[in-house]
């Protein structure tokens, strides 16, 4: 069934429905479409229905008018104190652009044209984002094709100061000059004004006379300066899954970034690294899976934060059964609770959370309904209690391959995710759709 469709990353775009790295991937996922559906849901403490002492928890959620329209596809959400901002791709046969429009009192904003071109590499894990710093400065990122055959690609980024008027030339924060890839970017906000970015590096991919089979993808990062000149540049984390998105979050003491690690042995489990005076602190491990797999999943955690607390959501599929998992950390992610159980049947992931001010959170997923996917929410303790699970989505539509997405300002959360029509593939079919609800 297409749901279930692992797509690539291709030059200009184009969705590619399997790739060589991810093979394997689409064998377990069919396994978990068999094997999972009569599994009850557990979490790691016991049961993980509602508990009959849990408060409750009702979510109105309303669809919203989305200024996006046809061919248009892999939306984000980000947040800042001004409001949200959805981004999006809009395809034709030629080429394609990045769109992004701002939540107003008024409804969203008209949309307004980044950029555009024939050459990227689009991807529903990996998708282009806009966001907006503390200071006004919006930020947009996109990757350029390099290599079809290694699958690599160039990250690019750039910011406008004007509110999305003029744009500045792109920065590639990386120099190593290699056609691998340079993807799944993440941004934080550093010290007087001063900005990072992490993202997946496959410098050191390419095999050679000393490593035949290659070395391993790497997380690295550079910092800039308010006149966005590089200050700085490192690893963050040494050995790292291959197509995971990274993620990361400011807390009161700095900075914390999660990703889906990748040992010796193919385990491939949520790490979380933190920056202090300076420095990537080693990778800790979340919670110890144990999901020992050959390829890369494609399905990376995210993170949300607020003072010291923290929470991080993501997808494990051990034993071939898609579950989607949540933890938080009361000490800024020095140490991590027991993990709390999304879903209620089997998962496909694509999770995301965001943290609430009595120190609960919401947290999302998109979970197998039939032979559909539904994008769901359900908020959650740190007690490992539970609400009733919320659709966004109807679990009669077709969702697209993209992944659902969720953001927070004030009392009022906003949702995006892609829809197809039915028996239709093509990108004209594809259309961004959003929703809202305020929270109770």
């Amino acid at each position: 069934m297409t749901l279930w469709n692992i797509s690539g990353r291709v030059p200009g775009g184009a969705i590619k429905r399997m790739s060589f790295k991810k093979a394997a991937v689409s064998v377990a996922i069919a396994s978990i479409t068999l094997a999972g559906c009569s599994r009850e849901p557990t979490s790691a403490g016991g049961d993980a229905t509602p508990a009959a002492g849990a408060p409750a928890w009702k979510l109105t959620v309303e669809t919203l008018s989305a200024p996006t329209g046809p061919a248009t596809m892999l939306p984000r959400l980000t947040a800042s104190e001004r409001g949200v901002i959805l981004s999006w791709v809009v395809r034709d046969r030629t080429k394609a652009e990045l769109r992004f429009a701002e939540r107003l009192d008024s409804g969203w904003s008209a949309p307004t044209t980044i950029a555009s071109s024939d050459k990227w590499f689009l991807s529903y894990a990996d998708p282009p984002t806009v966001l907006r710093r503390p200071n006004g400065t919006l930020v947009a990122n996109w990757l350029v094709s390099t290599n079809p055959d290694y699958e690599g690609s160039d990250l690019n980024f750039t910011y406008s100061q004007d509110n999305g008027k003029t744009w500045a030339r792109a920065i590639a924060p990386h120099h190593d000059g290699t056609e691998q890839q340079h993807a799944f970017p993440s941004f934080y906000e550093l010290p007087d004004n001063r900005f990072g970015v992490m993202w997946l590096d496959g410098r050191d991919v390419q095999p050679t006379d000393a490593l035949p089979n290659g070395g391993p993808m790497v997380l690295r990062y550079a910092e800039y300066d308010q006149q966005w000149k590089r200050t700085g540049e490192g690893v963050v984390a040494p050995r790292t899954c291959e197509c995971c998105s990274t993620t990361t979050a400011m807390t009161s003491d700095g900075v914390i970034a999660a990703f889906r690690d990748r040992s010796e042995k193919e385990i491939r489990d949520i790490s979380v690294t933190r920056l202090e005076n300076g420095k990537w602190t080693t990778p800790a491990t979340v919670h110890d899976d144990g999901w020992e797999v050959y390829s890369c999943p494609v399905n990376g955690p995210v993170l949300s934060a607020r003072g010291r607390n923290a929470a991080v959501a993501w997808f494990t599929a051990k034993d071939d059964k898609g579950q989607a998992w949540a933890a938080f950390s009361s000490d800024a992610g020095r140490t991590w609770g027991e993990p709390i159980r999304l879903d209620d049947g089997v998962s496909l992931g694509r999770v995301g959370i965001e943290l609430l001010d009595d120190g609960s959170a919401v947290a999302s997923w998109v979970e197998i309904a039939g032979d559909r996917g539904q994008f769901k929410v359900r908020r959650i303790e740190p007690s490992g209690d539970r609400s009733d699970a919320v659709p966004v989505s109807s679990s009669s539509v077709r969702l697209s391959m993209d992944t659902p997405r969720m953001a927070r300002h004030g009392d009022d959360l906003f949702f995006a995710w892609t829809e197809r029509a039915d028996g239709d593939d093509s990108d004209a079919a594809s259309q961004v759709h959003t929703a809202s609800a305020h929270l109770p």
